[in-house]
């Protein structure tokens, strides 16, 4: 893990930390299944990001006003928010076009976010396509 990353998440609370850690592991596998090339690890607005070079940067956090909440962001300037609403609307939570906002209490919905995930970091590949070719 990246020493920056590491110490940010060294600050989070342990639920949150747990959550966050899942998610970490949860977009390193899908990456890895892709064959999509190294995924850089870093901080980007006081977050961890991660980066591959056929995607769209992911940012993963918990925010102290909602403390129950956990986020992936996603950059609000592509389609990736607004196609996720359409194919898992009835599974994931969103944060306008910018995040997908995740329970703490809650069981990970694995499925849903693998999608999401794959879509993200193969984003260049599939912009021009109609709900990303999902």
């Amino acid at each position: 893990m990246d020493k920056n990353v590491k110490t940010r998440f060294d600050q989070y609370p342990d639920s949150a930390r747990h959550q966050l850690s899942s998610l970490r592991s949860l977009i390193f596998q899908t990456a890895e299944n892709l064959q999509s090339g190294a995924v850089e690890e870093s901080l980007k607005w006081g977050e961890p990001s991660y980066s591959a070079k056929t995607g769209s940067p992911i940012r993963i956090g918990w925010k102290p006003d909602t403390p129950h909440n956990y986020y992936l962001f996603f950059n609000c300037n592509t389609k990736l928010v607004d196609t996720f609403r359409v194919l898992y609307g009835d599974v994931l939570a969103f944060q306008s076009n910018r995040a997908i906002v995740l329970n703490l209490s809650a069981v990970l919905p694995e499925p849903a976010l693998r999608h999401c995930i794959e879509l993200a970091l193969t984003y260049k590949k599939r912009r021009h396509l109609l709900l990303l070719g999902a």
